[in-house]
């Protein structure tokens, strides 16, 4: 039994241009909300976590969509070239609305204002605009509703392909390859933000580089369309999962009803996603103002600093991938979380003196962990799912972390807000991804059923 890595990185396409988008995202919709329309950490943390809002409630109907539907192109497919398209226009036409506002606060003189020192009163002056006139501000979020819903319309979808097409002891190790993916896109993305220099002018035109990202996504997309054959994997897959007898019990009882989870499994289930929200809150706490924290805070280049932790996932998604084919994707998870608070934990004692270079080893630490976790997560709530239940399984585990990204920026954002960024920024990390620890070390369900080694060459190719 052999993962088919050609396979696995085509598919990994279609993650790849959804990780340049968030990379993307992430980077300058804050500032924008800050720097631009002025708005409080609590306000912009709203905001920010409206794409979560949605996908509580369009990722699991869309991937269980997915299930139900067959064309010539496959399942996932179609859900993919749809959405992609019409989130890359909507992208564009944000950054249009915001120039709209951008030329008003030049024109009130902010630039000048940061200029001289006046950072704060600078922020006070876009607010007045944005108050006086909210028109631009509600023109940004309808057109960030418009990008979100096509975005949210084949995450599930173009997430749940690689388990259609990867043998169930081999999804660790194909999830790996994905998160490489996604990873080489977002790694992309911070290069780009380099080259545009987006953390250091906060009053800068982000068409140009919007476009370029968009340009990176369409890349992905047509190597995507034109290399993946899904419906013709997913066949070949079933079949081979029925020769190796991988499946542990009929998908349907003797009524012809869908079988259910027994007790255990889902109890282990729920532990999973209570882990997956617990540890997103903290993680997405920290990348979802990062930018915001190292341009405004710290005063440090964002964009090499997540290059940085980008690298050392890349370096550990594969090791990832047989470490849990050693020793069980939980044990590997709680590694990882232990890793991620670590580095969390670190962090707080930075301050705006520290040299910058001593942020690289706190996120390449922080990098190894993240990867660790995400790797193995996945594949254990889908190693649940029975018959052509793996886009509803995939709804499932993004309801958990999109859910516990709703919470994350908000209730940072009071708390920054409160007691003010530089205390709470990564405390409230540390403290959540911990308490992932907890609920993760009490599951028993969601590694792999192992398979028998036929050679030692073989061997080297067998997950869990």
């Amino acid at each position: 039994m052999k993962l088919n890595y050609k396979r696995t990185i085509l598919v990994g396409f279609a993650f790849f241009l959804i990780s340049a988008f968030w990379q993307a995202y992430d980077a300058i919709v804050p500032l924008i909300l800050t720097n631009h329309f002025g708005l409080p950490q609590s306000a912009s943390g709203a905001v920010m976590s409206i794409d979560n809002v949605l996908a509580v409630f369009l990722l699991p109907i869309f991937g269980a969509l997915s299930d139900k539907v067959n064309t010539k192109f496959g399942k996932r497919t179609p859900f993919v070239f749809f959405g992609a398209i019409a989130a890359m226009v909507a992208f564009v036409c944000l950054t249009f609305v915001d120039n709209y506002q951008l030329a008003r606060v030049i024109a009130a003189g902010a630039p000048e204002l940061e200029a001289a020192g006046a950072t704060e009163a600078a922020a006070e002056l876009a607010l007045k605009l944005t108050t006086e006139n909210s028109l631009p501000l509600i023109g940004f979020i309808a057109t960030l509703l418009v990008v979100l819903l096509a975005m949210a319309t084949f995450r599930s979808p173009a997430v749940a392909l690689m388990p259609d097409v990867t043998l169930k002891p081999l999804r660790s190790k194909g999830n790996a390859i994905i998160n490489l993916m996604g990873t080489a896109g977002g790694i992309l993305v911070l290069v780009l933000g380099m080259v545009f220099a987006t953390s250091k002018n906060h009053f800068m035109q982000y068409t140009p580089y919007v476009l370029a990202v968009v340009a990176i996504m369409a890349t992905g997309l047509v190597i995507f369309l034109i290399s993946v054959k899904e419906k013709k994997w997913a066949e070949e897959m079933e079949e081979e999962s029925v020769r190796l007898g991988l499946e542990d019990a009929p998908a349907e009882d003797e009524s012809g009803e869908k079988r259910k989870l027994s007790k255990g499994e889902l109890v282990s289930l729920l532990l999973i996603l209570a882990s997956v929200a617990l540890w997103y809150i903290g993680y997405n706490s920290i990348t979802s103002k990062y930018s915001v924290y190292a341009t405004n805070v710290l005063g440090f280049d964002f964009n090499f600093t997540l290059i940085i932790a980008q690298a050392a996932a890349i370096v550990s998604y594969i090791p990832v991938g047989m470490i849990a084919s050693k020793v069980g994707r939980r044990k590997t998870i709680l590694a990882g979380i232990a890793m991620l608070a670590t580095a969390f934990l670190v962090g707080n004692f930075i301050e705006p003196t520290t040299p910058e270079i001593v942020m690289y080893p706190v996120f390449i630490l922080a990098g190894m962990g993240w990867a660790t976790i995400n790797v193995n997560s996945f594949p254990m709530v889908v190693e649940l799912a029975k018959g052509g239940d793996v886009g509803k399984y995939t709804g499932y585990y993004y309801t958990a972390s999109m859910a516990a990204q709703i919470v994350a920026p908000i209730l940072s954002g009071f708390l920054y807000d409160a007691f003010t960024m530089r205390v709470m920024f990564f405390a409230f990390g540390t403290v959540f991804v911990a308490l992932s620890f907890v609920t993760m070390f009490f599951v028993k369900h969601g590694d792999a059923k192992p398979v028998a080694k036929k050679s030692a060459l073989e061997s080297l190719d067998v997950d869990d």
